[in-house]
């Protein structure tokens, strides 16, 4: 089929579609009748719906395994953080089958199904009483609590990671798919494609607005079965939601196994190790302008890898070793395991110029995690009153109060502040994805700050006011749940640079068939951070233990742990991490792509395409 559809596809009809993208019916899709932000929008439907399905258990998670299934505290911390880092770390894997194997759409039917099925098993496991321990006060010293053992544990994480395994393959394709509907060659298409990364977090800070009140709101008056039920129920709506767009879809086809195509250039360089690159990059296998050394085999394999309406990559002069895989030798066949385009290798270095932008947002993420999790707990020692009345704030909604904020600041993001800053720039976007990028970083650190300030404030009102050791070990205290909101508010703000921008620069950058694969390296990072949030507190824990003191994070009282030095500690190492960043993004080379007229299926044709290719652009230096 994916051969049918791309030999459908006529350079000279001027509303045809120039790329490998097909309808439903494996037909060339028509730019008047497919894709766009008519298109996008049912993505961001599915976007809204899920992050409100999942948002509603994590946010929330830490309360439901502390009080109902009686973990200790930093257990319980830690069970979260290794779920959400879960869901995000299986991104990759979701990234992987949809450019390798099935596509985005399809990924995200068969992972938002998986998805559905744990949250269903974590509701029913909520409501029947033989599937979870008995009730028990965990702060009550007097009780014995009991965690879940045997098939009570097992339909505990059964239900978790059923959730992570969906959540997490479909969040790297719902991003990717709502992308495709965008073509990134034409300058009007690419602002739409620009605005549409910021509508995609605008429908994620919706969702998560409506899961962190009224869905927070329903467990904790209807009971954590309930509120999964929800969940399942929303996460239905999206699935509904992602389906009705099917005919204004444009399907990217999947270009067979990313990680083989890696492979193919780290095995080829290798082979060819005691060559010498040559000094002019023309000599290249792709951008060769005199005629190969004859060779019928090596023709025949020239002929049967080189694709027609490809994506070409310019050549760039870092990591010249991995250009050993493309130079042309006349003894051998042609096997794509021993020579490869300047393409191929050049998506190879792309994905290692990444990885150390995708590695300095890891700490950002880990303050998200406390965020998650210890921010939480401190919301739920105060006085949780909505000023006089005698309505409480959920403490899991306090992670709300940010999205409010977002809710209105994204589109006065795009309509205002991107057009004065394009003016100003030159630049489509406004500012860099980079440079977005850079200001969340730095702006993630105040966020630490402000909460070590305000857990010294709450510290300092307990000791005053002889609560301690309260009754129930942790207040409430006579201080406003309200003075947790500058730390979540800021952290709000700076995630709506990095993670906009991080999202946009993974895809921006990503060569044909890895659209879905960078763009999960988006959500690992969020997995990274998780984690090592779970190995920062048993760091922390065991280097600041003594023999009576277990540590700063080691006791289940807020009131008694040493919170505020932890989130100095943070501090410190988000402007350490933002000082890093600095010296990579001003060594990353962006590289831009262009594409390669359709070809015949001829030596000759190919011949002709490798001397198109090869005009002094090719050789520019296009690093910002």
């Amino acid at each position: 089929m994916e051969s049918h559809a791309l030999d459908m596809v006529s350079t000279d009809d001027p509303v045809a579609a120039a790329d490998d993208r097909v309808d439903w019916k494996g037909r060339a899709t028509l730019h008047g009748k497919h894709g766009g932000m008519r298109a996008a929008v049912f993505v961001m439907g599915l976007q809204a719906f899920e992050i409100m399905a999942i948002a509603a258990v994590g946010n929330n998670l830490i309360t439901y395994v502390f009080n109902d299934m009686h973990y200790s505290l930093p257990k319980s911390a830690n069970i979260v953080t290794n779920f959400v880092g879960t869901i995000f770390l299986l991104s990759i894997l979701g990234g992987f089958i949809a450019d390798s194997y099935i596509g985005s759409f399809l990924t995200i039917i068969v992972f938002g199904l998986i998805e559905l099925t744990g949250y269903i098993v974590m509701a029913v496991q909520a409501h029947v009483p033989r599937l979870k321990p008995e009730s028990c006060n965990i702060l009550n010293p007097e009780e014995t609590c009991k965690q879940p053992k045997g098939v009570q544990a097992f339909f505990l994480f059964l239900g978790l990671y059923l959730v992570a395994l969906g959540s997490g393959c479909l969040k790297p394709n719902m991003i990717a798919h709502g992308g495709d509907q965008f073509d990134g060659n034409d300058a009007k298409e690419r602002r739409k494609m620009s605005t549409y990364f910021n509508f995609a977090y605008l429908s994620f800070c919706i969702g998560e607005l409506i899961a962190l009140t009224f869905i927070v709101w329903i467990q904790s008056r209807c009971g954590m079965d309930v509120g999964f039920g929800v969940s399942a129920s929303v996460m239905v709506l999206g699935l509904v939601s992602i389906t009705i767009g099917t005919p204004f879809y444009r399907n990217r086809l999947p270009q067979g196994s990313v990680f083989t195509r890696i492979a193919q250039v780290l095995v080829a360089a290798a082979h060819k190790r005691k060559l010498r690159c040559p000094s002019d990059p023309g000599m290249l296998h792709e951008l060769r302008t005199d005629p190969y050394p004859y060779n019928y085999h090596m023709e025949k394999a020239i002929v049967k890898y080189t694709q027609s309406d490809r994506q070409l990559l310019f050549h760039t002069d870092q990591f010249r070793f991995l250009d050993k895989a493309a130079i042309v030798d006349q003894n051998e066949d042609g096997s794509p395991w021993k020579l490869c385009t300047v393409t191929q290798v050049e998506q190879v270095k792309l994905v290692i110029r990444v990885i150390p932008i995708f590695a300095c947002t890891i700490v950002m993420n880990c303050i998200l995690a406390q965020l998650q999790t210890f921010s939480v707990e401190q919301g739920r020692t105060m006085d949780s009153r909505l000023g006089r009345s005698n309505f409480h704030v959920p403490p899991a909604s306090m992670q709300a109060i940010p999205y409010i904020m977002l809710v209105f600041l994204v589109p006065l993001y795009d309509a205002v502040l991107v057009p004065f800053l394009r003016g100003m720039t030159g630049k489509e976007t406004g500012i860099s994805q980079l440079q977005r990028i850079g200001i969340g970083l730095f702006i993630s650190t105040f966020s630490m700050v402000t909460a070590a300030l305000v857990e010294a404030k709450r510290k300092q009102v307990a000791r005053d006011s002889g609560l301690i050791d309260g009754p129930d070990n942790q207040g409430p205290l006579p201080l406003t749940i309200f003075w947790i909101a500058p730390q979540f508010l800021v952290f709000g703000l700076s995630e709506m640079f990095t993670a906009v921008g991080l999202i946009e620069f993974f895809y921006s950058q990503s060569p044909a068939g890895m659209q879905s694969m960078l763009t999960a390296l988006t959500y690992c990072s969020y997995s990274f951070g998780f984690y090592l949030s779970g190995v920062l507190v048993s760091i922390v824990n065991k280097v600041t233990s003594n023999g009576s003191n277990g540590g700063w994070l080691s006791d289940n009282n807020l009131n008694k742990d040493h919170l505020d030095l932890f989130y100095w500690l943070l501090a410190a190492l988000s402007f350490l991490n933002f000082l890093n960043y600095i010296f990579w993004s001003r060594w990353f080379k962006y590289n831009s792509p262009f594409h390669h007229p359709a070809s015949q299926t001829s030596a000759d044709c190919h011949s002709s395409r490798v001397n198109a290719s090869t005009s002094p652009d090719v050789f520019q230096n296009t690093g910002n």
